[in-house]
């Protein structure tokens, strides 16, 4: 996998074997810390890297920073412009995923959240596939349930909260799925171990509501409004039982890992044909559209990294 050349840390960009903190780190030690996940995309006909709403994402990093009470004084377009300018460094002609992370960088013992200090990272690597089998994940539900809102904010990408998720992942691989799907509190569906879960059944997408412990992802958000927009199709947000998802048409994840993912099996049962859907391969296509550059209607969505002049260079 290759690594990083470079990182924003301590307000500039340096390299990035200069991006380094203490053992004795607060966020370290306690998981007190907020992050991103921002994938930029190549687009070779248009010789062009384009970042896939930035703005939002960095919105809500401040927003799950806040849940923790980690300042980031610059604005959500301040690190959008930050970003540019480090992919500009990274000089990639190839999709990237970007990881801000904003931390307590307190140094010393004392679990808390107030009077300690903080700071913010940003790095970027070279990136494919965060799952190899994009078109067709078996999944596993799992003995874990997702973490609580009334225990860890849900909707914050909080560091620490992600063992939940490594668990969860955990167990569902080492028991032979691809993915886990991990139920609420309540027993309903929640999401999987990092990605929002939908499904078709009987010509409408069903997908868990915000107050089912998922996390309000960005991509969520994009796909929904292009089932709707772009797909003509009905997208409800309701609880969603195990045993519905073995009865759907279609399913599949959505993040900016996983994308969007289509899901065939889940439990050992299949899933509609046990094969992506013709649903699932529409939206893939509309959406791969967007965020490369080539639907002009969601220019809005994505921005360039390369002034006109430095397109081609290596």
């Amino acid at each position: 996998m290759a690594r990083p050349k470079f990182a924003y840390f301590d307000g500039q960009i340096v390299p990035i074997e200069q991006a380094t903190v203490s053992v004795m780190t607060h966020a370290l030690n306690y998981g007190t810390a907020a992050f991103g996940g921002i994938r930029a995309y190549w687009n070779g006909d248009h010789k062009q890297l384009y970042i896939f709403r930035p703005v939002d994402h960095f919105a809500r990093l401040k927003q799950s920073a806040s849940l923790l009470f980690l300042p980031i004084p610059q604005s959500a377009k301040d690190l959008r412009d930050v970003l540019v300018e480090l992919l500009r460094r990274e000089n990639e002609h190839s999709d990237m995923y970007i990881r801000p992370l904003v931390y307590a960088s307190e140094e010393g013992i004392g679990v808390r959240l107030h009077d300690v200090s903080a700071a913010l990272t940003i790095w970027a690597m070279p990136f494919d596939r965060y799952v190899s089998k994009e078109e067709g994940l078996a999944l596993g539900t799992v003995s874990w349930r997702r973490v609580d809102d009334a225990s860890i904010p849900a909707r914050g990408k909080v560091a620490g909260a992600y063992a939940n998720s490594a668990l969860a992942k955990s167990e569902a691989v080492m028991n032979g799925f691809d993915e886990a799907l991990v139920l609420n509190q309540d027993g309903h569906v929640s999401e999987a171990s990092a990605a929002n879960f939908f499904m078709l059944r009987r010509g409408k997408v069903i997908t868990p509501p915000v107050n089912a412990n998922i996390l309000e992802g960005i991509t969520r958000h994009t796909v929904i409004h292009l089932l709707r927009h772009k797909l003509g199709m009905e997208v409800i947000e309701r609880d969603v039982d195990r045993t519905e998802v073995y009865l759907a048409e279609e399913a599949f994840l959505t993040g900016t890992g996983v994308q969007v993912a289509a899901v065939t099996s889940l439990d050992r049962r299949k899933i509609g044909s046990g094969e992506m859907g013709p649903l699932v391969k529409s939206l893939r296509e509309v959406f791969f559209k967007v965020v490369r550059g080539y639907d002009p209607e969601y220019h809005h969505w994505t921005q360039p990294v390369y002034l006109t002049e430095q397109v081609g260079v290596k």
